[in-house]
């Protein structure tokens, strides 16, 4: 498994897009992603930089999903 690439906030909702979330709603800077059939919330927060890792992996796991399943949708 190699490490998780540097994404922007775009790239990340696109790919969970993907996946079968749809936007639930926004408050402030963060978009909130849900998923109908597994029931999962998720929230990605758009600011002009990259997401750190940590937080990359957090949005992952709050999806219901391991890193591999992610990359797919890349």
């Amino acid at each position: 498994m190699s490490r998780l690439p540097n994404l922007n906030a775009r790239k990340i909702i696109a790919a969970l897009k993907r996946a079968g979330f749809v936007k639930d709603g926004q408050k402030g800077s963060h978009l909130y992603l849900w998923h109908e059939e597994n029931r999962f919330l998720t929230s990605v927060p758009i600011h002009g930089r990259d997401v750190k890792r940590s937080l990359l992996k957090e949005i992952i796991r709050q999806a219901g999903m391991t890193e591999d399943q992610f990359r797919k949708y890349l």
